[in-house]
């Protein structure tokens, strides 16, 4: 996909596509075009399904959990309040993506599961970024492949360690001061 940017030059007056591999500015560029091409997509589902976009990152962090979620888990993960959570929980419920199973062993447990009909969905939806990701793949060796796998992960997790910056005056809007 085009952008307004393609074939111009970067702050520096660099072609943004002649920079060297290792340069910060490319791949900032490179990152926020990719990210901005998957949230096109995430939108994209999340309105055709009737959802938000924080749906739709609470669909994909139920899926990706190692183990079964829950919605403490969830708020952590999301950064969400708690009734934000119950918000999001409640209209994914609701649109059948997903459930609320109480643990047997310990009913104050919720665990979220993702409904098999609307995982189904999801992979049709989503099959074109799953192509357009094979088709990347194949122009790179394994040995390549490995490299980028480990920059992803370093990434996400030097990115797991932010806090977002708040206003110069300590303002939380997430969590505002009581009174």
């Amino acid at each position: 996909m085009a952008t307004g940017n393609d074939g111009k030059q970067d702050r520096g007056g660099r072609d943004a596509d002649a920079s060297t591999p290792s340069d910060l500015y490319t791949f900032a560029v490179r990152l926020r075009r990719m990210n901005g091409e998957i949230n096109r997509l995430v939108h994209g589902f999340a309105g055709d399904h009737g959802l938000h976009a924080t749906d739709v990152q609470a669909l994909a962090a139920i899926l990706d959990a190692e183990e079964p979620m829950t919605p403490k888990r969830l708020r952590e993960h999301l950064g969400l309040t708690s009734g934000a959570v119950t918000a999001c929980v409640d209209r994914l419920e609701r649109a059948g993506h997903v459930r609320r199973v109480r643990e047997s062993s310990d009913r104050r447990v919720v665990h979220l599961h993702y409904v098999s009909d609307a995982r189904s969905a999801a992979r049709t939806y989503f099959r074109p970024l799953a192509e357009a990701t094979q088709a990347a793949r194949s122009r790179f060796t394994e040995d390549e492949l490995s490299v980028v796998l480990r920059f992803l992960a370093a990434m996400n997790e030097e990115l797991s360690g932010i806090t977002p910056a708040r206003a110069e005056t300590g303002h939380d809007p997430v969590h505002p001061p009581t009174p």
